[in-house]
C-alpha cells in the first residue's frame, strides 16, 4: 500500500526549536525563557556553545555558558541558531546523502537571505530563520516517503521549479504544499506558512524580509547547494538582479567566491 501525506505521523520537530519560533516578541523575558529552554537540553546547549565559540561569531573571549552566549548573541540571533540546530537534530536520525543535501540547501538559502536582508536594511534574523525552514516540506516528504522521493530524485527535472509536478505525480503532493500543511500543523506563525508554500511561486508577493527567500533559494541551487540536481540553472548575474539594489552590490563578484564562503559557514554548522 502506497504511503500518503499525513503530517500527524511525522516525527515532531524539536520542542525547543518550536518554542523558539513562537517566541516572536524579543523581550528580555523571552530571552531568559529561551535560555532556560536551551539549558534544559544538553545537546542544544553543546551545539549553541560550539557555534558561539566558532569563527562565525568571533567573540573576543571564550563563551563558557548558555547564559553568556544568550547575552552576547541576543535574542533574535540566538533564536536563529536554535532553529538551525533544531533542523539538524530533526534530520539526525536519517542523515542520508539526500537529507544532507536538503540540510545544506536550507542553510545556504538561510545564509544568502540573511546577508541580503542585512545589506538592504531588513530583518536579517527573520530572513535567516525563514531560509532555514522554507524547504521543510521536502524534508518531510523524504522522511515520510523515502522510496517515492527517491524516484523523484532519479527522475530529476530541467529546472528547480519543474520538480513540483514530478513530486505531485510520484508522492501525491509537492514539497510546497507539504510545507504549508506541516507548518500549519505545527501552529507556527503565519509568515512561515506563506514562505513554505510560495517560495517557488513567481506570482507570490511575500512581504519584507520574506521576499528574499525565493531568490536566495534559487541562488543556493545555482551555487551547487541544490537538494536535487537539475539540468539547468539561472546564471549568477541574472539571479543577483532579483535582489534589492543595496544587497545586489554587496555580493561577491563571482559565484565561486560566494559558494566558497557559504561552504565554510555550513562546515561550522555541521560540526556543531
Amino acid at each position: 500500500m502506497a504511503l500518503r501525506w499525513d503530517p500527524d505521523i511525522l516525527p515532531p520537530f524539536p520542542a525547543i526549536a518550536l518554542r523558539a519560533l513562537n517566541l516572536m516578541s524579543g523581550t528580555d523575558t523571552s530571552l531568559i525563557e529561551l535560555c532556560n529552554l536551551i539549558r534544559s537540553d544538553p545537546a542544544f546547549s553543546t551545539a549553541v556553545l560550539r557555534i558561539a565559540n566558532s569563527p562565525l561569531v568571533a567573540f573576543s573571549k571564550d563563551v563558557t555558558s548558555v547564559l553568556q552566549a544568550s547575552m552576547l548573541l541576543g535574542f533574535r540571533r540566538l533564536r536563529s541558531v536554535v532553529i538551525t540546530v533544531g533542523l539538524k537534530a530533526y534530520l539526525r536520525g536519517s542523515f542520508t546523502p539526500l537529507m544532507r543535501a536538503c540540510w545544506r540547501h536550507s542553510v545556504a538559502c538561510a545564509i544568502i537571505a540573511e546577508r541580503s536582508a542585512k545589506w538592504s536594511v531588513r530583518d536579517n534574523d527573520f530572513a535567516y530563520t525563514a531560509g532555514t525552514l522554507h524547504d521543510i516540506g521536502r524534508v518531510a516528504l523524504v522522511t515520510l516517503m523515502p522510496q517515492s522521493y527517491g524516484r523523484v530524485v532519479e527522475r530529476g527535472a530541467e529546472r528547480p521549479e519543474d520538480i513540483l509536478p514530478v513530486e505531485r505525480e510520484l508522492c501525491g503532493i509537492d514539497h510546497c504544499e507539504a510545507g504549508r500543511s506541516l507548518v500549519t500543523a505545527w501552529n507556527l506563525p503565519e509568515a512561515f506558512v506563506a514562505i513554505a508554500a510560495c517560495h517557488h511561486d513567481p506570482e507570490a508577493r511575500l512581504p519584507g524580509a520574506a521576499s528574499l527567500v525565493p531568490p536566495s533559494c534559487a541562488l543556493a541551487d545555482s551555487l551547487g547547494f541544490a537538494a536535487i540536481r537539475c539540468r539547468s540553472y539561472r546564471g549568477y548575474d541574472d539571479l543577483l538582479s532579483l535582489f534589492p539594489g543595496p544587497a545586489r552590490k554587496r555580493f561577491p563578484p563571482s559565484a565561486k567566491e560566494l559558494a566558497a564562503e557559504i561552504a565554510t559557514e555550513i562546515k561550522v554548522m555541521e560540526a556543531a
